[in-house]
């Protein structure tokens, strides 16, 4: 297993974390509520993380969320399924040599890979390598065992993923994990491309569980970052 990380000077990146009794802090508990209330009748194991397109914030509010999550207790790992653009390990500030491409090609095993963060509950999964071949690696039947092993190990599995609209790997996960979340940035997220993303997800059968809007003028609400249920 990696050494312990005890970096987390994330220049406010990770709210939830260094300023947990903060306004944008409280929303994502709530969303965090929501997400659970809207699974209520299953249990939400696997959750992928997406966005219509680049540069709306699905990275950081996947990671906020995944802190959240972690403080329910629950065993959380987040894993950087961003197979091209991966941004995790930045966030948290630790090393990428190894990680989720190292495990689905079976050149690494999950416990020697994933990293305990200082974050009680909250392990994290980098993506590793970025290789030649995401959307393959990521529809192999060694991803699905993966899978099915950090099922095993943890209460709750987050998977950040690239924008729907710009490849197809968010599909290919969305269709074998239990809920998708849309996030969505004020003033920024055309329309007609969530609109074009929600369908593409629900081709593939993707249940998704609802959307997060962030971004938005303080002046005009009283918080950030808001989520609506599907």
């Amino acid at each position: 297993m990696k050494k312990k990380s005890n970096h987390f000077n994330l220049r406010g990146r990770l709210i939830t974390r260094e300023f947990p009794k903060s306004p944008i802090s409280e929303q994502y508990r709530t969303i965090r509520t929501n997400i659970d209330f809207s699974m209520i009748d299953t249990q939400l194991k696997t959750l992928v993380c997406t966005s219509s397109s680049p540069a709306e914030g699905k990275s950081t509010t996947c990671s906020n969320l995944a802190v959240t999550f972690a403080g329910t207790e629950k065993k959380i790992l987040l894993v950087d399924a961003d197979l091209r653009k991966p941004t995790v390990h930045q966030q948290f500030r630790i090393e990428n040599m190894k990680g989720l491409t190292n495990v689905v090609t079976k050149n690494a095993t999950l416990t020697e890979t994933v990293v305990t963060t200082d974050i009680p509950n909250l392990s994290i999964l980098t993506s590793g390598p970025i290789p030649p071949n995401p959307a393959e690696l990521l529809n192999s039947k060694s991803m699905e065992a993966f899978i099915e092993e950090a099922k095993t190990n943890y209460d709750m599995v987050i998977f950040d993923m690239p924008p729907v609209l710009a490849v197809t790997d968010a599909q290919i996960l969305g269709h074998v994990c239990d809920g998708v979340l849309l996030i969505v940035k004020s003033n920024q997220t055309k329309k007609e491309e969530l609109i074009k993303a929600k369908d593409l997800l629900e081709k593939a059968n993707a249940k998704i569980i609802g959307s997060v809007l962030h971004g938005v003028d303080p002046k005009e609400m009283t918080g950030q970052y808001y989520y609506y249920g599907k």
